[in-house]
Order: C-alpha cells, then sequence, then structure tokens
C-alpha cells in the first residue's frame, strides 16, 4: 500500500470515529475520551499526508543520495504508519460495540472491556510516538497537539472509574438464575432502569445487539449469550407487565411517568387556549416554530408535513415562501407560564439554539421592549427596520443578559433576513446585531445553524466599509468555535476576506486578518486561502512603512508554510525571502521566531531557497537568534542553521567528489 493511500485511509477512518456517538453509559467516559484523543490528530494526518505529495514531487529532481534519503524516510513512516492502522482498526471495533452492542453484556464482561481499552490505548500510543515527527516537517502546532495527545493516553494507563458494583451483582444474579425462576420485581425494575431499557425501542435494539453478537461469533460457546437473551426476556416481560402502553412506543421513565400521567388527567380537565394548540395535532405545542405565512406549528408536525413533499400552510393553505422554522419565543413562554399558573410542568422542548445553559435575568419591561423592536423587524418598512436593527445592535452590546434575551425572543433569523437588504446602514446595523450576539458562546453555534453564513459572507463582499468589517469581526467571532472552521471555509468568506486585507482601513485590515489567522488553524482552509491570494497580500503588508500588520501577517505566513502549496505561494512571491531575512534581524521576538519557522520549511524543500537566504546575510541575525531568541525562535534557528550546514557539507563533498574526478 502506497503512504500516501495508507495515510488517507487513517484520515477517513478518524472522520468515521467521530461520528459514532451515544456510548453505552457503562464505557461512555472512556470511549468519549477515546474517540475526543484520535479526533485530534485529524491535523496531524492531513499535514503527513501534505508531506508525502511534497515528496513524490521533489525526489523526481533530486540526486540519488537524497532519493535514498527520502526512501529510509519513507520506510520508517510506513512502518509508523501501519502499526498506528493496526492500533486504530481495533479501536473502531471497540468504539462500535461501545455504541452498538449489548449493554448487559458491556456490565457482565466490563473488567475484559476495559483490559481492552487499556491494551488499545497503549498500542496507539506506542505506534504515535513511533511516528518521528522530527523528519516530517510538522508545524508547531501540531507536533504540539501530538504531544499532547500522547501525555493524555499515558495518563490514562490503569485508570478506570470503579463500576456500579450493585447493578453488576444485580445482573449475575438474575443471569444465573434458571429460566423458569421467579425474578424479584424490584431487581428488576432497578435493572431496567439502570440498563435504559424501559422503552420498547431500547429493548428491541438490545435484542438486535445480541442476535448481532451470535452472528459475528458464528456459535455462542458455553451458551452466554443465550442466557443473556433469556436475562433480556425477563427484563421485557417486566417492563410490558408494568406499562403496557410502550408496546405503542411511549417511553416509560421513573421520573417522567408521574408528571406524564398528571399533565394527561389536568390538561383534559382543563381547558387549553386553542392559540396554545398546533393546528395539526391540536395538541399543546411543546415547541413552537412559525412559518413563513405567519402560522405557528409544533415543530415535529410541520416537519413531518414537510418531509411529506407538501410546500403549503396546512392552515391557510398559502404557498410556503421558504422552509425556513423560526421558533416562536414568546409562545414558548406564554405556554410555560400557562403551565406552571395551573400545577402542569411546563413542556419539554426538543434542543435548539433557544436551549441556554443559562437564563437571562433582563425585567418583563426590557423582554416587552425586545418584543416591539422584533416586531418592527418583521413590519416590512425599511425606516422602522433600521431603527429597530440599530437599538438590537446597542442592546446586545451593552450586556450578557440582553444577548440571551434577543436571542431567546427569535431575534437572530430576523436579523440574517436583514442581511441582503439594499439598506446600507440596516446591513450595518443587522451584522453588528449577530457581531454582538455570537459573543454568548451559545449563540455561535445558533448563527450558523439559523443560516446566517450566506448573508454575512454578502456583506462582506458588497456592503459598507464599516459593514465589511464588522462582517469580518463577526465571523471571527464565529470561529472561535472548531466546529465552525470547516463550515466558514466552505462559504466562499475567505476570498472577500482576502479582499478586505488588500483594500481595508486599518481596522478592516485587522479584522480580517484576525478571522483569517483563526480559520487556516483548520488544515482544510488553508489551500482555499493561498488560492485567494493570502501569501502576497501578507508579504505586501510586511513591506509596508511600519509595518503595522507584522504580528499578524507573519503569524498567518508561519501557518500557511505548513500547507505544501502555501509554501509554493510563499516562496514564488517576489521578494518574499529578503522580507523575511529583515524581520528575522529586527522584528519582534514573536515576529522573528515566525519569519524563521517559515524559512525553515522553505529552506527544506528547495535549495534555491537555502542560497538566496545566504547571500542576503542571514548568518548574522540566525546567530543571535540562536543565542538571545525565545524557546521557539531558538529552537527554530537550530533547525535552519542545521539545514545550512547540511547544505555547505553536501557541497563541499560534490566539489571534492568533482576534484577528484578531473585529477583522476
Amino acid at each position: 500500500m502506497e503512504t500516501g493511500v495508507l495515510v488517507q485511509k487513517l484520515i477517513d477512518t478518524i472522520n468515521a470515529i467521530s461520528k459514532i456517538s451515544d456510548y453505552r453509559f457503562v464505557v461512555k467516559k472512556q470511549y468519549t475520551s477515546l474517540a475526543r484523543k484520535l479526533k485530534l490528530l485529524l491535523p496531524l494526518f492531513e499535514e503527513i499526508k501534505d508531506f508525502v505529495d511534497q515528496i513524490n514531487v521533489d525526489t523526481h529532481g533530486e540526486n540519488q543520495q537524497q532519493n535514498n534519503d527520502h526512501d529510509e524516510d519513507y520506510d520508517d513512516l510506513m512502518k509508523s504508519l501501519m502499526g498506528f492502522k493496526l492500533a486504530l482498526d481495533s479501536a473502531v471495533n471497540l468504539l462500535t460495540f461501545g455504541s452498538q452492542g449489548s449493554r448487559i453484556y458491556l456490565v457482565l464482561e466490563r473488567e475484559q472491556t476495559m483490559r481492552k481499552y487499556q491494551e488499545i490505548s497503549a498500542r496507539l500510543e506506542q505506534s504515535l510516538s513511533g511516528i518521528i515527527l522530527g523528519k516530517l516537517d510538522m508545524s508547531d502546532e501540531v507536533m504540539e497537539q501530538v504531544d499532547l495527545v500522547i501525555s493524555q493516553f499515558r495518563r490514562a494507563k490503569g485508570l478506570v472509574d470503579p463500576h456500579d458494583v450493585d447493578l453488576f451483582v444485580d445482573l449475575i444474579s438474575v443471569y444465573r438464575e434458571s429460566s423458569g425462576a421467579n425474578t424479584d420485581a424490584a431487581v428488576l425494575r432497578r435493572l431496567a432502569e439502570k440498563l435504559h431499557l424501559m422503552d420498547i425501542n431500547d429493548l428491541k435494539r438490545e435484542s438486535e445487539a445480541l442476535h448481532e453478537m451470535v452472528a459475528s461469533k458464528g456459535d455462542d460457546p458455553g451458551g452466554r449469550i443465550e442466557k443473556i437473551s433469556m436475562l433480556l426476556k425477563k427484563i421485557k416481560d417486566f417492563v410490558l407487565s408494568e406499562s403496557p402502553d410502550i408496546i405503542n412506543g411511549e417511553k416509560v421513565t421513573p421520573s417522567s411517568e408521574k408528571c406524564q400521567a398528571s399533565n394527561l388527567k389536568n390538561s383534559k380537565s382543563l381547558a387549553v387556549p386553542d392559540d396554545f394548540r398546533c393546528p395539526i395535532s391540536l395538541e399543546m405545542m411543546r415547541d413552537p416554530v412559525t412559518v413563513s405565512t405567519g402560522q405557528t406549528y409544533e415543530r415535529g408536525c410541520i416537519e413531518k408535513w414537510v418531509e411529506a413533499g407538501h410546500v403549503t400552510c396546512p392552515k391557510t393553505q398559502q404557498s410556503l415562501t421558504n422552509l425556513t422554522l423560526t421558533p416562536n419565543y414568546v409562545l414558548r413562554s406564554l405556554i410555560s407560564k400557562w403551565c406552571e399558573s395551573n400545577g402542569l410542568e411546563s413542556p419539554k422542548r426538543t434542543g435548539n439554539c433557544g436551549a441556554y445553559a443559562t437564563t437571562s435575568f433582563c425585567t418583563p419591561a426590557e423582554r416587552a421592549k425586545v418584543g416591539i423592536l422584533l416586531r418592527k423587524l418583521q413590519s416590512g418598512n425599511l425606516e422602522d427596520q433600521r431603527s429597530a436593527a440599530g437599538e438590537l445592535r446597542l442592546l446586545a452590546k451593552k450586556n450578557a443578559d440582553n444577548r440571551i434575551c434577543i436571542t431567546e425572543a427569535g431575534a437572530i433569523p430576523l436579523l440574517i433576513g436583514l442581511l441582503t437588504t439594499v439598506d446600507r446602514r440596516t446591513q450595518e446595523h443587522a451584522v453588528t446585531a449577530l457581531l454582538n450576539l455570537s459573543i454568548c458562546e451559545d449563540n455561535k453555534s445558533c448563527i450558523i445553524t439559523s443560516g446566517a453564513l450566506p448573508g454575512i459572507v454578502h456583506v462582506l463582499k458588497k456592503g459598507s466599509m464599516e459593514g465589511r468589517e464588522n462582517a469580518a469581526a463577526t465571523l471571527f467571532s464565529l470561529s472561535v468555535l472548531d466546529a465552525n472552521k470547516a463550515t466558514i471555509g466552505s462559504s466562499g468568506a475567505i476570498t472577500p476576506l482576502v479582499a478586505l486585507l488588500e483594500e481595508g482601513s486599518q481596522r478592516g485590515k485587522k479584522d480580517a486578518a484576525t478571522a483569517l489567522f483563526n480559520l487556516c488553524k483548520y488544515q482544510g482552509n488553508k489551500g482555499k486561502a493561498v488560492r485567494a491570494g493570502l501569501a502576497p497580500a501578507l508579504l505586501k503588508l510586511l513591506k509596508e512603512p511600519g509595518a503595522s500588520m507584522a504580528d499578524e501577517s507573519v503569524a498567518i505566513l508561519s501557518m500557511l508554510a505548513s500547507h505544501t502549496e502555501g509554501k509554493a505561494a510563499i516562496g514564488a512571491a517576489d521578494g518574499a525571502l529578503s522580507t523575511l531575512v529583515n524581520l528575522i534581524g529586527s522584528g519582534s521576538p514573536r515576529n522573528r521566531e515566525n519569519a524563521t519557522s517559515v524559512l525553515v520549511r522553505l529552506c527544506s524543500s528547495e535549495q534555491k531557497h537555502l542560497i538566496e537566504a545566504q547571500e542576503l546575510g542571514i548568518m548574522g541575525p540566525l546567530l543571535d537568534l540562536a543565542e538571545n531568541g525565545t524557546e521557539r525562535g531558538k529552537r527554530k534557528a537550530a533547525q535552519l542553521l542545521e539545514c545550512i550546514n547540511r547544505f555547505i557539507e553536501t557541497r563541499k563533498l560534490a566539489d571534492a567528489e568533482a576534484t577528484e574526478h578531473v585529477q583522476g
């Protein structure tokens, strides 16, 4: 198998692992931690893939000795990666069973399962440690990340949380009983509750998991799985006898059973206001959402209606101009208050961007004011929309409570709708309000999932300078979440950010640079940034008098240099090496180390860069950095000096061989 193909398989496997979820409670903590550690390794294998691709290009133009060196590096890398792949394949099987396997089996065999988990973790740590990163020209960020993961693997050795002894004792006692023995109902209840087998669907999945084990093993030595199946049957019979209505798929849990019964009884005796009922199900709404016609429905009901292919409003029969479902937080609040005043449990809503871990402490008057502003946003009157968006912008800037209150009221989708308005002032207010709302961590994901990116990118491309600056700042704020970096990069935001970096005001350039810095932390965005012309734009900023953007520019260049296309683009830019050499001689400590980091990558792959750097007088500044720089600066200077010395020795050897050949 070619190294490039192998690395791609590793990337695909880790991506597949990141999609596995809902680990059984018995192993949830350990398996979630393992999956998280493996996901952190994605940037490593993406950079290794770039390294391998570059070697394949470089070897066509190198001498035999250099090719031999590459062959040795290739062999060592291939062995390490093959060892990691074998351990990773075992981890996939382990994690898949932890997500889909039998809960009962995992409890009974927890000791064996944890032993296997420890063995696989040790194999992953050992094979990962065997990959010699120093030879691979990895970025500092990736090397630090890998060191962190390795240390986490080492710390995890022997650390296993104590299991639920009572659960194990109950299970083993029923497991050892004969099939016809009467089992204590209290024991069966505890088992059903602790194993989360109070739902008919969960019972079916547990049964299917056991059948899958038999099918995969081909047999059942000692009848172990058969005994577990009989144990499961006892739990199922008990659950059905206690709650026969779950055959219809209704979930019964100790914490909710009494509340549901009470709610059912009380709601039947109370007249639920018609406005609180979904027009489709006629039941009280838990998660009310408003469609484009202005009608409100229960989210699940209207989603099923749309999924069935309908494109009209169920109540008015008007065509739906779009399929956006806007949460109706005002109605939800009214329903909750009505339930509380009538002694009913407040309806539990499904997870969405309005479900906050924190609560707003806005006064009723402030909430009422927000409600008035939202109605103005929906009015269609341009003056009202402009003034309302401006007020929301200021309120969101004021404090965290306001940000939560504004979002809970349903402002985000309405503000998004104003991003494409022809009125630039309204556009500025809307994008800045979203920027201020994004300061709240809960709002970052909400803004993305509500479909804000196309509108923000529109403002970034075509808005006023203030609008463009604030759009860039919004993208920076949203990109703080790693999950958003790839999404933003795929939205077409990078090219207009580079344009703002080149033509914006000083503040605009700063906003664009910080957004690009964050986005380029994701390996997949680096190529997009390079193709958008980011490298020459950054070098141009470094050449400006005073170089006020030097810190941001050289930091981003350092990241781009870890990408094959980025390295080539920097090397091809006019005056790149002289700019970097000057920076090493006279820049700030952080800029000197970043400039050296870029040169290490350029000179390691292209001898012409090494020669040019020497001609530009790099040795003096480099020796000074090696002695007086920051720790990272000293390390980078040492790497570049080693590269230069190796090149000088190679040239001496080549000259000696040439002289000997002539004399001979």
